[in-house]
């Protein structure tokens, strides 16, 4: 599904958050520059800076302060994933080498630090103490996320509720975070605003359900990463919690040695009991229902093109390839 009239939609709006991005990147720090701009300009479909245009434009919203949330936004994500590649060790994203692969772990954890701080300077500099709780929430929920994270790392007792738990945290809380910023400046009532962020948390969780799902069946050159990843890792995602609730004894045991262990040696034995459990239209049909709960989460919006592009966005979410 094309995301080309939304993307049109807000086109300018883009435009001018890339500036601001361009703007604030800048640093006397010549490292600092180079590492940051790689990450940001490497791709990415730019979601939660598109959801605070969208949100904000759906609601009528008229200044600029929505661009440099945007931006807020885009460089707090950024820095998540400097600091997550580290984590992971991955050495591929998005189809190139990660920054840590390139300039090494220390310049990615410390440049991923100056891009939070920078967003807090940009937030603060907005003025509005709704925004900065939101925001200052959503970063501390983000870590907390990532804790979680790490430690069910090879854990093979995961239960689906905790990994759930993980995604609202790690993933779908910026997107909650950015759905609700266009809400507060377009001077949203609490209710909308509540709607609103529910629409970006479950819109976040369809996007990390898909994710799982493309784990193992997405075409490397599209996805931009390595199939098995996240079992590489040792992460249990929920096509395997499935497997290991649903498939018979044997396929259990090779996908809880699997996940215990880490690596792509089991990858094919491990993929072989996805497709023989169904694992992967279970995680898909679990991510339709996020998305049909962040769709009637827009029904207190005003009938507008920008309420449509949101809805077009969650439709996207589960019918992506990449």
């Amino acid at each position: 599904m094309p995301l080309s009239p939304l993307q049109a939609l807000i086109e300018t709006d883009m435009r001018a958050v890339d500036a601001v991005v361009r703007a604030r990147l800048h640093s006397e720090v010549v490292l600092v520059r180079q590492v940051a701009e790689y990450i940001v300009a490497s791709g990415g479909k730019r979601l939660r800076p598109a959801l605070v245009l969208l949100t904000a434009g759906a609601l009528g919203y008229h200044g600029t302060d929505h661009h440099e949330l945007a931006a807020v936004v885009e460089f707090i994500h950024t820095a998540t994933l400097l600091h997550d590649d580290v984590v992971d060790e991955s050495a591929l994203r998005r189809g190139r080498e990660t920054a840590n692969a390139l300039f090494g772990n220390a310049a990615s954890v410390l440049v991923g630090d100056f891009l939070y701080s920078r967003a807090f300077q940009m937030m603060v500099a907005v003025d509005n103490m709704r925004v900065m709780q939101v925001l200052s929430d959503a970063t501390n929920i983000i870590a907390e996320g990532e804790v979680l994270q790490l430690m069910n790392c090879h854990n093979a007792d995961i239960e689906v509720e905790q990994y759930l738990q993980v995604i609202h945290y790690k993933t779908a809380k910026l997107f909650e975070a950015a759905a609700r910023l266009g809400g507060i400046l377009g001077g949203a009532s609490a209710e909308v605003e509540h709607h609103l962020a529910s629409y970006g948390m479950h819109l976040g969780t369809a996007f990390q359900l898909i994710d799982d799902v493309l784990d193992y069946s997405g075409d490397e050159a599209a996805t931009g990463k390595h199939l098995g990843d996240d079992l590489a890792e040792g992460k249990p995602t929920l096509p395997l919690i499935h497997v290991m609730s649903h498939g018979s004894q044997e396929q259990a045991a090779c996908v809880r040695g699997a996940i215990e262990r880490g690596g792509r040696e089991d990858f094919s034995a491990v993929l072989s009991a996805i497709r023989a459990t169904d694992a992967l239209a279970v995680t898909r049909r679990h991510a339709e229902v996020e998305t049909d709960r962040a769709i009637a989460a827009l029904d207190v919006l005003p009938d507008s093109t920008y309420k449509e592009s949101l809805l077009q966005l969650a439709r996207f979410a589960i019918a992506r390839d990449h």
